[in-house]
């Protein structure tokens, strides 16, 4: 696993953390699915760097 592939990992599963959260508050819907863009891009981008450039 290199570094950046790790970051990117955590970072997402932080952000998935705190879509969690953000539902639990009622938060509104577009602060939410702005940060589930962002989760699920880090996660992708994570999992990609694994995989393809390995």
């Amino acid at each position: 696993m290199t570094g950046l592939s790790t970051v990117l990992i955590v970072v997402g599963l932080f952000l998935v953390g705190g879509i969690i959260s953000f539902v639990k508050q009622q938060m509104p819907k577009s602060l939410i699915v702005l940060l589930s863009i962002g989760a699920a891009m880090c996660l992708t981008a994570g999992v990609l760097r694994l995989g393809v450039w390995n």
